[in-house]
């Protein structure tokens, strides 16, 4: 698949409208995942992969075909989403400064209490208590299958530093899990 897409990167820099569109064929799935783990909603993840489709459209002329295509998209894909967080928090931030301070919120119900101890809540509750980079690093993983390198190039670090993030994140869960097997 990695020559594939060289190939279609090469016709992309030649402004190949066709090759723009293979590539959004190929692509688009991939990295929808990847940025609604990130965003968490479907809908946003839609828009911002567009934008990304548009940003490499965009941008096809200074495109090195020589360069692995994937983490380029990648890496396009999580700076556009980690913006979209950041621009939202600000926003959230900016409206509640305008609301009245409310009431904290009441504990969950004891049925909510046992269905929240699901296995599948708790794997999705861990992944999102694991460090940033963590979860990141394992979610390109193991859910998007690549390769340390590619994470390396996504997220801008070391392969080696994915390494360690990848064995923190499999230290923590596996531990979560031996001491939910051990509870009664």
């Amino acid at each position: 698949m990695t020559d594939d897409l060289q190939t279609l990167c090469r016709r992309l820099v030649d402004s190949d409208r066709a090759a723009l569109e293979e590539l959004f064929r190929r692509m688009r799935e991939p990295l929808l995942r990847y940025v609604c783990a990130i965003v968490a909603e479907a809908t946003v993840a839609h828009d911002l992969v567009q934008d990304v489709f548009l940003d490499l459209w965009l941008r096809r002329t200074t495109l090195d075909p020589e360069q692995p295509l994937r983490p380029y998209l990648y890496r396009m894909a999580r700076n556009r989403a980690l913006r979209h967080l950041r621009d939202e928090r600000r926003r959230a931030r900016k409206r509640a400064e305008q609301l009245p301070k409310t009431p904290p919120v009441e504990p969950l119900s004891p049925d909510d209490h046992v269905a929240s101890r699901q296995l599948e809540t708790l794997l999705a509750r861990w992944l999102d208590e694991l460090p940033e980079r963590q979860r990141e690093v394992l979610v390109l993983s193991r859910w998007h299958g690549l390769s340390h390198r590619e994470i390396a190039r996504v997220m801008g670090i070391s392969p080696r530093t994915v390494n360690n993030h990848m064995l923190r994140a499999l230290e923590t869960l596996r531990r979560r899990i031996q001491a939910l097997a051990l509870t009664p």
